[in-house]
């Protein structure tokens, strides 16, 4: 059984990554500061999976907590980075702090990765490296432009120092996955996107919103050139991202010879913020109260995927719905509701 690695495995999209490994048949080692999670995800894996997992609490930054976890742990056969701080807003905000944690935790991953002999790395990147796109869909061949925000630029460099990494090692290997806009939960209800404090995300500030916890979701901006003014995105149900990361995986572990890979992982379908919100009414029966607000600093106007060359590469491609995802969301929210974690 492989072992493998998975920084920011209590996060939302980690700790739905670390369950389709395990089901896959990969043993997972979570590594998570918890700033922008709980402990108690480690609980909802338990009940999903019935398996306690390795985890440390240590930070990605931190060189010689990562040799001890690799000496620890004996081989690690791979890894998956997601650690990593994610909201738009605050990195315009705080980019230092971007600039920091995002970029310093990789480097250091990196040489503990060459230090330790593990050479497959699955790493989080995401559609924000394109900026503001000319055309749409978007392609991996799609021109990079300057990012939005220094989250985004954060990503940039990130693949950036992958690429130049991978050019002087004889063994390292890396896939790329420029992912859209995860949404959902585990239907299970076990496990979902927590965020700590008010979120910076859509759909759980809708989910909030439409449970009583917050007392209004404002749009920012219905004068964008689309449809009905509002931004659009590719969302994608968590679960279909989590599997695509195992996918990834199993195709780098089938190579001889060491190979980058950078690919999209979206459903093709870009959705508006009203139109989610409409989805989220019918699909839950709860009315939201929104208002409209003004545009909010580095969000890009409309970006949605290209998603043919991952269904080529590793046979992979989303199947879950924005219904599913939207219920799913709502059913999390409302065990959280009903547990009073939130």
């Amino acid at each position: 059984m492989k072992k493998i690695l998975v920084t920011g495995g209590a996060g939302f999209i980690g700790s739905h990554t670390v369950v389709e490994l395990y089901e896959a048949g990969f043993e997972p080692v979570i590594l998570d500061n918890l700033s922008n999670s709980s402990l108690t995800v480690l609980k909802g894996l338990e009940n999903i999976t019935g398996k306690k997992f390795s985890f440390y609490q240590q930070d990605c930054n931190d060189e010689i907590a990562l040799n001890r976890i690799f000496e620890r742990e004996g081989h690690i056969d791979g890894v998956i980075h997601f650690a990593a701080d994610k909201a738009v807003g605050e990195s315009v905000n705080n980019p230092l702090k971007y600039y920091g944690n995002n970029l310093g935790s990789l480097i250091a991953l990196i040489k503990t990765m060459e230090k330790f002999g593990v050479n497959d790395l699955v790493f989080s990147s995401s559609c924000t490296v394109y900026g503001e796109p000319d055309e749409l869909p978007v392609t991996e061949n799609t021109p990079i432009k300057p990012a939005s925000s220094p989250y985004g630029n954060t990503k940039q460099v990130g693949e950036q120092i992958i690429k130049d990494y991978f050019a002087v090692s004889k063994r390292f290997s890396s896939v790329l996955l420029r992912y859209f806009n995860p949404i959902g939960a585990h239907p299970t209800a076990f496990i979902g996107e927590l965020p700590l404090g008010v979120p910076n995300n859509l759909v759980p500030f809708i989910t909030q919103t439409a449970a009583g916890l917050r007392e209004k979701l404002t749009v920012y901006g219905n004068d964008y050139n689309t449809p009905d003014g509002t931004c659009i995105r590719d969302y994608i149900h968590v679960v279909d991202l989590a599997k695509a990361h195992v996918a990834a995986l199993n195709w780098l572990f089938e190579q001889t010879d060491k190979k980058l890979e950078i690919l999209n992982v979206g459903t093709g379908q870009g959705c508006s913020v009203l139109e989610i919100i409409k989805n989220f009414e019918l699909t839950t029966g709860q009315k939201l109260n929104y208002v409209i607000g003004s545009r909010r600093p580095g969000d890009v106007e409309k970006v949605y995927a290209d998603a043919s060359t991952i269904k080529k590469v590793l046979g992979w491609q989303a199947r879950l719905s924005l219904t599913d995802a939207l219920g799913d969301a709502w059913n999390w929210q409302c065990i959280l509701k009903e547990q009073g974690k939130v």
